[in-house]
């Protein structure tokens, strides 16, 4: 069984920055795609950024400039660096790791990241 565990959430002033990880615990191949997405009070859950098993990248419009997604496939890690935080990137932000081809969707905890002075 596969969990996923975000880390790196917490309390930040706007224009601060913070760093979330996600780790994958249990057999989970490379071949997959690695999403953050995030949920704010009220309102429907978002994919934030994705990151294939080959690198590549896309970000909502939302965070383009900001955020960064990066992994590390030989520690089945994927991060999501936050630069420039507003109020309105306050939410809950989940880790989904996910393969079609393998059949397989997961999903972490979540980690809540409240951006506010």
């Amino acid at each position: 069984q596969v969990q996923l565990v975000e880390s790196g959430g917490g309390l930040v002033q706007p224009g601060g920055s913070l760093r979330l990880s996600c780790a994958a615990s249990g057999s989970i191949f490379s071949a997959n795609v690695m999403d953050w997405c995030r949920q704010a009070p009220g309102k429907q859950r978002e994919l934030v950024a994705r990151i294939t098993s080959t690198g590549s990248t896309n970000y909502a419009d939302s965070v383009k400039g900001r955020f960064t997604i990066s992994r590390d496939n030989a520690k089945n890690m994927v991060y999501l660096q936050m630069n420039s935080l507003k109020p309105e990137d306050t939410a809950v932000y989940y880790c989904n790791v996910w393969s079609s081809f393998l059949g397989y969707d997961y999903w972490g905890q979540g980690t809540q990241v409240t951006v506010s002075s």
